[in-house]
């Protein structure tokens, strides 16, 4: 307890980082379920793939190695925009390939909902245990791109590069997804969906694209979730997915899943209660919170703190 009030500030800034993150990845199960009432369960591992990206774009195509020093200038930039790109594109099309292979030949079939499911949960395995194969089940750690220094200090918080770009840059990214669903074309084609898929077909919404497309999205706020990480963390394994997916999926629970304010708010309210409970009881305790709140949700309010549907939703 003694550490959480010291520390307050400085922990509530890495919560909310860490939060930021668990909003972008839960992105993912938000826009898939308000669109299909489905979970896509792969996408711990469409989050664990924008990492490896990351790295191998950073490492083998720009030539960066972790021990080779700290980039500046122009240099820094395109690094960084070039990897996020990769990240992104590469988490994007991995969940639509997930969504060719696991739901929309079982959706055209009439199955009931339990069978994409389950052949979501297969394709997370594979994706798992192929880059298993590749690596050998070792850790890869990422080349140090930007250096982890203190910019300067907030009532007793070192605010670090790193943690301001998650910090500055989630959040827009948040923004502009929920403006693309509430005010563009294709955002009400989702939402037209989401509402009525037999009735969005009768008014010429063309369901397959949709869905690909809702997919896609899912995916590219994913990969940039997996962007930030190797930017904070620099490290991955082929299991990365498995814990951040669950904190992820709670995020979205919490908040009400299908709902893509709920996400915002059941992310960054996550981020910081295991922030907390690591301070007060210890790093070991932090998978552990993120079961009891996903329990207690599930107990107290199942639709979570707004419990509405992607359709719903209204800046």
């Amino acid at each position: 307890m003694h550490t959480l009030i010291s520390q307050f500030w400085q922990l509530t800034f890495s919560g909310a980082v860490q939060g930021f993150i668990y909003i972008l990845i839960s992105l993912g199960y938000t826009m898939v379920y308000g669109v299909l009432r489905m979970i896509n369960f792969a996408n711990s591992e469409i989050f664990m793939v924008g990492t490896f990206a990351t790295i191998v774009v950073s490492r083998d195509i720009l030539g960066h190695q972790p021990n080779s020093g700290d980039l500046h200038g122009f240099t820094l930039i395109y690094s960084m925009l070039f990897c996020l790109i990769a990240s992104m594109l590469a988490s994007g099309i991995t969940a639509v390939i997930v969504e060719l292979v696991a739901y929309r030949r079982l959706r055209s079939r009439g199955t009931n909902r339990l069978a994409p499911l389950i052949s979501a949960i297969g394709m997370s395995i594979v994706l798992s245990e192929s880059v298993s194969l590749l690596t050998a089940g070792r850790a890869t750690i990422a080349p140090e791109m930007l250096h982890k220094s203190s910019l300067f200090t907030v009532l007793g918080a070192n605010i670090r590069v790193d943690q301001l770009l998650v910090f500055i840059v989630a959040p827009i990214m948040f923004f502009g997804l929920q403006r693309f669903v509430n005010h563009t074309r294709l955002g009400k084609g989702i939402r037209a969906v989401s509402m009525n898929e037999e009735t969005a077909k009768l008014m010429g919404v063309n369901l397959n694209r949709v869905i690909s497309i809702t997919f896609l999205i899912g995916g590219l706020m994913t990969g940039a979730a997996a962007f930030f990480f190797e930017t904070v963390y620099e490290a991955t394994k082929f299991n990365i997915g498995f814990n951040i997916g669950i904190a992820a999926f709670t995020a979205a629970v919490l908040g009400g899943i299908g709902n893509i304010r709920g996400a915002f708010v059941g992310g960054l309210t996550l981020g910081l209660l295991e922030t907390y409970a690591s301070a007060v009881l210890g790093s070991q305790w932090k998978a552990i919170t993120v079961f009891v709140v996903l329990v207690l949700v599930l107990l107290v309010r199942p639709n979570g703190l707004f419990g509405e549907a992607i359709q719903q939703s209204r800046v």
